[in-house]
């Protein structure tokens, strides 16, 4: 039980409820059916449904309500009236409202639907940074529309992916430290000389351990 200030009373019996808004001059009015034991409060019932009646239309008014917007053009629709019609569906996505694009035929218009599908794919393609085909081209009487919608489809959001993560690789090499520089080979060892024809002289024997020089060989 809630007072006319919204002040908690605490539980008591419908009549001791209904004595008391009396008391007051004022409406006992139920706010809470569902509770256990439904919550009750004493105020008065004709500003209280004034309040009630504002505080929906505040909120109303600043929930965004999403729309279907229409873009209408002709199979012979020329470059530049196409642009004009991807200008507006772009800003009719940008406003979050889904766009559909439809292509109306006239005469034997209708036997060329191709025609009227490439059209939809022009304007498709002129938004498709922020925008996917929801419904794709369908015929409807003497008409050809698509639905489209916010968003990126996944092959845009994997190729981005795919550009930073390779941007990242790029910068990680770029960073990396230089490998140090090797050290060159040793040269390798010269040569003993030929002997000559009229016989070589023996080479020097090593030098013992006790530093004495060995007898020069006899002729």
């Amino acid at each position: 039980m809630l007072d006319a200030d919204g002040q908690q009373i605490g539980v008591m019996t419908l009549e001791d409820a209904i004595k008391r808004a009396e008391d007051d001059g004022l409406d006992l009015i139920e706010v809470a059916a569902a509770a256990d034991p439904p919550v009750c409060r004493i105020a008065d019932l004709g500003k209280f449904k004034f309040e009630q009646d504002k505080r929906a239309r505040d909120s109303k008014k600043n929930q965004h309500v999403s729309e279907v917007k229409e873009v209408r053009l002709r199979p012979r629709t020329d470059d530049h009236d196409l642009q004009v019609r991807v200008r507006a569906a772009r800003r009719f996505l940008e406003d979050g409202h889904k766009v559909k694009v439809e292509v109306r035929f006239r005469g034997r218009e209708a036997t060329h639907p191709e025609v009227a599908r490439e059209q939809i794919s022009r304007i498709a393609a002129g938004v498709a940074d922020i925008a996917i085909v929801e419904r794709a081209p369908s015929l409807e009487g003497r008409s050809m529309f698509a639905i489209l919608a916010r968003g990126r489809s996944k092959a845009d959001e994997a190729a981005s992916g795919g550009g930073r993560s390779a941007a990242a690789a790029q910068g990680a090499t770029a960073t990396a430290p230089a490998p140090s520089a090797a050290r060159p080979a040793a040269a390798p060892p010269t040569p003993a000389s030929a002997p000559s024809g009229n016989g070589a002289t023996p080479p020097s024997s090593a030098a013992s351990g006790n530093g004495a020089t060995p007898p020069a060989a006899s002729g």
